[in-house]
């Protein structure tokens, strides 16, 4: 087996003999590449300033996407191509040799201390390699500030930002030729493996090789995307001494659909299931869309974030309250699905056994009459851990509550369905009496504890408030229950 990743850097194939499999990307790219165009800002997926952008063959072409540079182990871009900012220009010391995407800052004013502006340039090209931002379209500007919500700027200012990312909307990318060619070049179709700096780096390709491994390595670590464990490499500095990659099996990479269910791969990116999800469940639009950034949402996964077992997951009040399935399999026993209400089983800790792993998430259609309400409460409306979380799911019929199911993150040592309160509603008038007794009856469902984001009892206060505001979402649906800045 090769025994060192290899990458298409900004076009050219590069070995990386000798370097370990769990060094950050970022360190490398700084480090043993001398490029140092991308930054480190906070080490932790917050800033953008490490950003770069992944490229990938697919049936259409080239796929490229905004990535945290200080979140991805250099074992997870083996076979993938990395852009950089150096990658744009033929000459970035001259105005004329500028990317179209570099000359729209240069000219609107976007860069002052120039820190943060190459994080900025590769979200923005990234964007303008999107489907849909053609050069004949001028794109909403709810959609530019996504595609930047995980960029930090101190002294610029947004404005000039936001006009030249309008401005080069729909910038050819680089040839993709070249690029097609060279990912050809190194790309694999066996089981790979990088052992350098104290780190086993396993690569399976498929699902039984996987489960092999696992049962032969129950303490390696999983690693989806890495925005959980990727800190350990770029925070912490304590990289895990054996991991397990499964972004290349894919049983586990593939997302399918069939009549009343949608599975997702535990390995597919947010990003690519999000399309699927809000097409089956359109109210979730708004909240998948704060589930970080989209550098996060490019690398994190739904069994990634199953994994962590945490309290304030993002994804699990959804999977609660449309009562989802996870799929869990080991080589021992084969497969079995485990009821999302039924999988944690205290902080961070879950119904996952040392020899299992998670292979995918099947959620469910909704009923066509029922309402599906997500709800994630934050000090900031972007790039932030949720305080506390809610996914509702009502189904009313002539006034009456006949299904009822409330889950929460964030007010407990795990997700809960609060089914003191849901017992509360079933069968009630969907007035304000029987959401008041709910409130009341949710005490008895929740235990939250106080940190920084939030004391014990502002989240025992959010927790019933949201109640209240899903009882005003089903009666009067016309009125503004959030305001957003224009």
């Amino acid at each position: 087996m090769p025994d060192a990743p290899r990458i298409l850097l900004n076009g050219s194939p590069v070995d990386c003999t000798g370097a370990s499999p769990a060094t950050t990307l970022l360190d490398w790219l700084r480090g043993t590449a001398g490029l140092t165009g991308t930054k480190e800002g906070c080490a932790e997926g917050d800033c953008g300033a490490c950003t770069i952008v992944l490229e990938r063959a697919t049936a259409s072409g080239i796929e490229r996407v905004a990535a945290n540079g200080c979140m991805l182990m250099l074992g997870q871009v083996d076979g993938l191509g990395v852009r950089t900012v150096e990658g744009l220009a033929s000459d970035p010391m001259r105005i004329d040799g500028l990317h179209p995407v570099q000359r729209a800052f240069v000219e609107t004013g976007g860069t002052q201390c120039g820190f943060c502006t190459p994080g900025f340039i590769m979200a923005a090209y990234a964007f303008c390699c999107e489907t849909g931002a053609g050069a004949n379209e001028a794109p909403a500007t709810h959609r530019i500030h996504d595609a930047i919500a995980g960029n930090l700027c101190r002294c610029t200012g947004y404005r000039p930002i936001v006009q030249a990312m309008a401005q080069c909307a729909g910038s050819a990318p680089v040839d993709e030729a070249p690029v097609i060619a060279g990912l050809a070049d190194i790309a694999r179709t066996n089981d790979a493996s990088f052992s350098a700096g104290g780190c086993e780096f396993f690569a399976p390709r498929n699902l039984a090789a996987t489960l092999a491994l696992r049962a032969a390595h129950p303490a390696a670590q999983l690693l989806g995307g890495g925005t959980d464990l990727g800190l350990l490499a770029s925070h912490r500095r304590t990289p895990p001494a054996r991991l397990i990659h499964l972004g290349h099996v894919p049983e586990m990479t593939n997302l399918s659909e069939s009549a009343g269910w949608l599975r997702i791969g535990a390995a597919v990116p947010y990003s690519a299931a999000m399309g699927a999800l809000i097409a089956r469940h359109p109210t979730l639009d708004a909240y998948l869309t704060r589930l970080g950034s989209r550098q996060i949402r490019n690398l994190g996964t739904m069994g990634g974030n199953l994994g962590t077992a945490s309290p304030i997951g993002d994804s699990h009040p959804v999977l609660l309250a449309l009562d989802a399935e996870i799929e869990l399999e080991s080589a021992a026993r084969g497969a079995r699905r485990v009821k999302a209400d039924a999988f944690f089983t205290g902080y961070r800790t879950s119904e996952l056994q040392p020899d299992e792993i998670i292979t995918a998430i099947h959620i469910p259609d909704a009923p066509g009459d029922a309402v599906l309400v997500a709800e994630k409460i934050s000090k900031r409306r972007d790039q932030d851990i949720s305080t506390v979380s809610a996914a509702f799911l009502v189904r009313v019929v002539a006034g009456r509550i006949e299904a009822v199911r409330l889950a929460y993150g964030g007010v407990a040592a795990t997700p809960v369905r609060a089914r003191t309160a849901e017992a509360a509603l079933l069968g009630q008038a969907a007035d304000g009496e029987s959401f008041a007794a709910a409130q009341a009856a949710l005490a008895q469902d929740i235990a939250p504890l106080g940190d920084w984001r939030g004391s014990a009892a502002y989240r025992n206060r959010v927790a019933g408030n949201l109640l209240r505001r899903l009882h005003l979402r089903l009666t009067n649906p016309a009125i503004a229950l959030e305001v957003h800045g224009s």
